[in-house]
């Protein structure tokens, strides 16, 4: 469906610059809150650009293994309230049984412990490891990082938005999407790329932000074997994706980046 809702809004607003004052108008990001239900109850309400909300919905469900296949979602409809979005989906009959079971033990009684164990265990939930055997020189990252940036639409217009990315040596960016959250823009990407049925192992996955621990986990379940980003990891990020088999590059800036682990698929030959 068609949304009414503007990832990007014109607002106006004073410059002031060496006690001079100016007004004008200036295109910010809108953030909109977006409630995902399955099999009519809310999982979560999350704080996003309200574009693309259809593989923001598919991504989300494929990165929080709700499901495992774009078919597994029998059917999708958005629904825009004067608050927000809703996206309603509904699973299929061979995960519907499968996320009430998952539903009913993430609901313990309250002050029992359970529920925080078991809260701790779905944020540290491993990775499938991943093998790809794609390698890059240098110049590479350099070329991804710069299409990046080329082709950051709404970044443009507002610097207040996340970009995530996915590059192959032989096409260049394959698929962007964009949002305020960098979580969710990692998502919408992986969406995309699922409904278009393209490997995680023909390329990379591009981000404008830091790599905490989800960002690793979300690329490793889209099968990539190489994550760089334009900002630093956390340590957590870093154990995780040495322990699955990413290589992960950050602060890829300029001419320079940083590689946290598994270099071999940094090709550094000089001839």
């Amino acid at each position: 469906m068609t949304l009414h809702l503007s990832p990007v809004i014109r607002l106006p607003r004073m410059s002031v610059a060496q006690d001079a004052c100016v007004t004008g108008e200036r295109m910010v990001p809108e953030e909109t809150p977006v409630a995902l239900t399955y099999n009519g109850s809310t999982h979560a309400v999350m704080m996003a650009s309200p574009s693309d909300l259809e593989d923001f919905a598919l991504g989300f469900s494929l990165s929080e293994g709700i499901v495992s296949d774009p078919a597994d979602l029998g059917s999708m409809e958005i629904v825009e309230h004067d608050l927000g979005c809703e996206i309603r989906m509904w699973l299929s009959d061979r995960c519907g049984g499968s996320y009430q079971m998952r539903r009913r033990a993430l609901a313990g009684p309250v002050g029992c412990g359970l529920c925080g164990v078991e809260s701790l265990a779905e944020a540290a939930r491993p990775v499938r490891p991943v093998t790809g055997s794609l390698r890059l020189r240098p110049g590479a990252i350099k070329a991804a990082m710069a299409d990046l940036s080329e082709a950051q639409c709404l970044n443009r217009e507002t610097r207040a938005i996340h970009g995530a990315a996915f590059w192959r040596p032989d096409k260049g960016v394959v698929a962007i999407r964009e949002d305020v959250g960098r979580h969710n823009a990692l998502d919408k990407l992986a969406g995309a790329l699922a409904k278009a049925r393209e490997p995680g192992s023909d390329g990379i996955v591009l981000l404008t932000s830091r790599v905490s621990v989800e960002m690793v986990q979300k690329t490793g379940r889209m099968g990539a074997s190489i994550l760089v980003a334009i900002s630093a990891p956390t340590a957590l990020a870093v154990r995780v994706a040495e322990s699955c088999g990413i290589t992960l590059v950050g602060i890829a800036r300029s001419n320079a980046f940083e590689v946290f682990t598994h270099p071999d698929r940094i090709d550094l030959r000089t001839s």
